[in-house]
């Protein structure tokens, strides 16, 4: 049966607990361990779909259309394992799954309550679909002492005595905190962390301690003592220089053996870590530098583009390049003072994200166009596509109303709300009136790409599959018009009826994607399309 690893955090928020989830399970599985990691929300959103970005980060999808956190995407970097419906819960689903339950009559009558209905369903989830997995890690968001975490909190603590000793591992993560006045490093906050969730029954095996400075042995003493661990359970976690040398950095101060100490397994292999090592060598190493300008709406808050960052970062890794990104507000370029060539004459490549909402388009437009006839190299992924499509229309096929029906009715829609496609669960029909949650064209939808293409040589392949996040498409009737100016279709849905890609083969490199291939990048095996994106933009900085 698969063992358990429990992941809480105290102090306070942002201590790395999906960092930590994510390196523990790549550190277990090079050594040869099958390892799925699930991550428990305890905020009461079903889901993080209608989420602001400013408050949630990005969103992150998965193969099967789950729309979920976005430590989900640090656990796909690091394990190359696919994330599934079955490993993001919120407090949100629990509950409304329960009040679907008992309105069917399911308790029978009983009075529901948080337990054991509530801790349940919480253990349902987290023994759910482990068939032939030696570990599973389970990461509870927020921190302990949050009103909203205590019915996982006290799950955990059931699922400990129910699956027995040798069955469960605690790992919690602590800040010890640097007080510059003192010129001291405090443990009192630890302390204070691990009796708080020790009085709610779950006693920590292995303590992870966030520092900005090293922690020295008569500190790791102390915190053994108080609380209640060996020391060689003190694991030290200074501040990375890079999150993939985070895995490293952890074997290092032995937390992957501590683990399998606690769980009593003695004869585990070492760590194949050839391919980490090999990843930070192409960091520090690197060959040429490269500066990509990010134009979105979302820039203030760089979680909004987490996926985004690291994947350009994959495609750094695949050139041996250094990729300097300036996240630049689309906002600025709608002004009428607004100097377009300044901020993005110094880019050697201009990517627009996707994003939802009128604000920054005309923004994004102006990027578009810029990179267009400046030969930039250019990305357009999701909105970035659809605002492409429009800049085509609008400057070069002569149609000024070209616009998209998600800012208002438009005489000309180049992009419209997509009403009907199939999935692998048959037809699928929206409306303008439907809720928003849940209900984009969400998870992996196949596309077939023109032989001669630029995207289907940067692929390698003619079929290809891509996560999808969207409830707009660009109009297919305004194809001809838009290939007679050079953009053409290079990539449709296999029924030939929603655009996937388009592309410039007059242009250096300019490629639009309706889907989200920044889901699918891993620093060991970079997505090809931002592959070959920086390597289009290092041939334009030998050119400047």
């Amino acid at each position: 049966m698969a063992r358990f690893i429990f992941v809480t955090g105290g102090v306070v928020s942002s201590l790395g607990k999906g960092l930590l989830s994510a390196s523990l399970g790549a550190l277990l599985q090079a050594r040869g361990f099958k390892v799925r990691i699930r991550k428990f929300d305890p905020y009461l959103n079903v889901d993080p779909g209608t989420m602001s970005p400013y408050q949630h980060g990005e969103v992150y999808v998965t193969d099967d259309g789950a729309e979920t956190d976005l430590d989900l995407g640090h656990y796909e970097r690091f394990t190359g394992v696919s994330a599934h419906q079955s490993d993001n819960v919120t407090s949100g689903r629990i509950y409304r799954d329960i009040i679907a339950r008992e309105r069917r009559g399911d308790y029978l009558g009983a009075t529901v309550q948080v337990i054991p209905h509530v801790t349940n369903a919480i253990k349902e989830f987290a023994l759910s679909d482990i068939d032939g997995l030696d570990f599973v890690i389970c990461e509870v968001g927020g921190t302990v002492g949050d009103i909203e975490s205590l019915p996982f909190i006290e799950a955990i603590r059931q699922l400990r005595n129910d699956l027995g000793r040798g069955q469960t591992v605690s790992v919690h993560t602590t800040l010890v905190p640097w007080i510059a006045a003192a010129g001291e490093l405090k443990t009192k906050p630890t302390q204070h962390s691990v009796r708080e969730i020790a009085s709610l029954g779950v006693q920590p095996d292995v303590l992870l301690c966030r520092s900005e400075k090293p922690l020295p042995e008569a500190e790791r003493q102390k915190i053994a003592q108080f609380c209640n661990v060996p020391v060689s359970a003190v694991i030290p976690a200074l501040d990375a220089r890079n999150i993939y040398d985070v895995p490293l950095q952890y074997h290092a101060g032995g937390l992957d053996d501590e683990v399998l100490r606690v769980f009593g397994i003695e004869d585990a292999p070492a760590p194949e870590l050839d391919r980490w090592t090999e990843i930070m060598d192409r960091i520090d190493h690197y060959d040429s530098e490269v500066t990509i300008g990010v134009v979105g709406k979302y820039v203030v808050l760089p979680d909004a583009y987490k996926s985004l960052r690291e994947a350009l970062v994959h495609g750094g890794i695949a050139n041996r390049a250094k990729v300097h990104i300036q996240w630049l507000d689309a906002e600025l370029f709608e002004n009428d003072d607004a100097d377009v060539v300044a901020e993005l004459e110094p880019m050697h490549g201009i990517l627009v994200p996707g994003g939802f909402g009128e604000r920054g388009s005309e923004g994004k437009i102006a990027a578009v166009k810029f990179a267009r006839e400046r030969g930039i190299p250019f990305f357009g992924i999701c909105l970035g596509m659809q605002m492409a499509c429009i800049e085509a229309a609008r400057n070069q096929a002569g149609i000024a109303a070209a616009s998209t029906t998600e800012f208002g009715e438009t005489a000309e829609p180049v992009v419209g709300l997509i009403t009907e496609w199939m999935s692998p669960e048959g037809l699928q029909k929206r409306s303008a009136d439907t809720d928003l949650g849940g209900t984009m064209r969400l998870g992996s939808y196949d596309a077939k790409l023109s032989h001669n293409s630029k995207v289907a040589a940067e692929y390698g392949t003619t079929d290809i599959s891509e996560r999808h996040r969207h409830r707009y498409e660009v109009n297919v009737h305004y194809r001809d018009a838009l290939e007679q100016q050079g953009l053409i279709f290079s990539g449709m849905s296999p029924d030939g009826e929603l655009p996937e890609i388009v592309e410039r083969p007059d242009h250096p490199w300019f490629i639009g994607v309706q889907f989200h291939p920044e889901l699918k990048s891993r620093p060991f095996d970079p997505h090809p399309l931002f592959a070959g994106f920086i390597g289009a933009a290092l041939q334009q900085s030998r050119l400047v």
